[in-house]
């Protein structure tokens, strides 16, 4: 069992950039594959990236490609969100999740273990 719990969303400027980050407690935290994935309001949970145990590997969905970059520190058994040039419709609340699986998957109904979820809200 993996504990995870965000922080670090808050309101940004449209074309701003935001950190979060995500706090792992419980088992060990370098076997687990991990994950943000985000849900707007009135729409379905989407994926946003995803990295590997070691972070050797990372992929990302197609809107956020080239703006957010993941990374973890297994050390300190953390993983980070980090968002730039965010625009208004990537106002939604962020969760980052876990799997003990490999890499790979996209499918929210892979990760086994959430977080609470934090909010970003992108306006002026």
């Amino acid at each position: 069992q993996v504990q995870l719990v965000e922080s670090g969303g808050g309101l940004v400027q449209p074309g701003g950039s935001v950190r979060l980050s995500c706090a792992a407690a419980g088992r060990t935290f370098a076997s687990y594959t991990m994950a943000w994935f985000r849900q707007a309001p009135g729409m379905e949970r989407e994926f946003v990236a995803q990295i590997s145990r070691s972070g050797g590997l990372t992929s990302y969905g197609d809107s956020v490609r080239g703006r957010f970059t993941i990374s973890r520190d297994n050390g300190k058994n953390m993983v980070y969100l980090q968002m730039n040039i965010l625009h208004a419709e990537e106002t939604a609340v962020y969760y980052c999740a876990a799997r003990s699986a490999l890499f790979g998957s996209r499918n929210q109904a892979d990760y086994d273990h959430w977080g609470q979820g934090t909010q970003v809200t992108v306006s002026s």
